[in-house]
């Protein structure tokens, strides 16, 4: 299929919903040297991928922009993570940047534990962030680290939502799974918390997390594909209760770094078995609108 042809029946799937376009939460825009070790780590089937891995999207950042466009995504994050110290004020600055070039961009920003985060988190925030980015396992830290106590206290009560990667796929990390987010809730309760990937694997736990909490939501990110499904399958008997959590559930893409087209993304979430368009609507585009205070179009 040509990137033509796939746009189209990207088009086709949520305009026949009704819907002004697709929010994803999840997609990464990052510097240039930073992407391409990502993308080296990717090529290497590194320790924290575990398989073979094709980046379909390997393009400049320029085509990627315009790709999502053309896909007719209104709004996209750049999720940006650091795995060392001393690195997430730096991808804060070329974040902001980037969001102040790019409009249908949600402001995005990072943080690591490490003296002095909490002045950089508030400086984000004032400076406009709308969404921040936590990655448990490639930055190998506890999000309870009481490093981070007062980072998390100044997003809590800022509502800023944090898309966060703390199951333990691909690979399980030292401080990934749901009991150390449980122990984070139980100090925060009020953050408000996007579980990157369902919580793939601990699919259970995190959907227990989602319903049990105040603002916890879950992104789709590769969830339900037949990439994910030969090593990690969504459980059976779990429809309904990924029904009740539909208000709570946001979509994601992982574009660029996916191994198979965006369509594909797409269409294993309209095949969730006992869903209906009103729970599309609401995953592709509404919840999150209403979650980021993106404007529906008029009339």
């Amino acid at each position: 299929m040509t990137h033509d042809d796939e746009a189209t029946t990207v088009r086709r799937i949520w305009g026949g919903l009704g819907l002004p376009g697709i929010i994803d939460v999840h997609t990464h825009f990052m510097p240039k040297s930073v992407m391409d070790k990502v993308w080296n780590y990717f090529d290497s089937a590194g320790p924290m991928v575990g398989r073979s891995w094709t980046i379909t999207y390997r393009t400049d950042e320029a085509a990627r922009l315009e790709a999502l466009r053309e896909f007719g995504v209104r709004r996209f994050t750049s999720l940006v993570y650091p795995h060392k110290p001393q690195m997430a004020e730096w991808l804060n600055q070329w974040s902001a940047e980037f969001a102040r070039e790019t409009p249908d961009c949600l402001a995005t920003a990072t943080f690591y534990p490490e003296p002095g985060a909490a002045d950089y988190v508030a400086s984000a925030i004032r400076s406009g962030t709308r969404v921040f980015k936590a990655h448990i396992q490639v930055g190998d830290y506890d999000p309870n680290d009481p490093l981070l106590d007062e980072v998390w206290g100044v997003i809590e009560d800022s509502g800023i939502p944090v898309v966060i990667h703390c199951g333990s796929g691909p690979q399980p990390g030292r401080f990934t799974g749901p009991e150390p987010i449980r122990r984070l809730l139980r100090r925060h309760p009020r953050l408000t918390l996007i579980i990157a990937h369902m919580g793939m694997p601990e699919y259970r736990d995190f959907l227990d997390i989602c319903l049990d909490s105040v603002a916890v939501h879950l992104d789709t990110t590769m969830a339900f594909t037949a990439f994910v499904d030969e090593l990690m399958p969504f459980p059976a008997g779990e429809q309904a209760r990924v029904r009740a959590a539909g208000d709570r559930i946001v979509f994601g893409s992982d574009f660029p770094n996916i191994p198979y087209g965006y369509l594909e993304a797409l269409t294993a979430i309209t095949a969730v078995p006992g869903i209906d368009d009103a729970w599309l609507r609401g995953v592709l585009h509404d919840n999150a609108a209403h979650l980021f205070g993106v404007a529906l179009p008029s009339g």
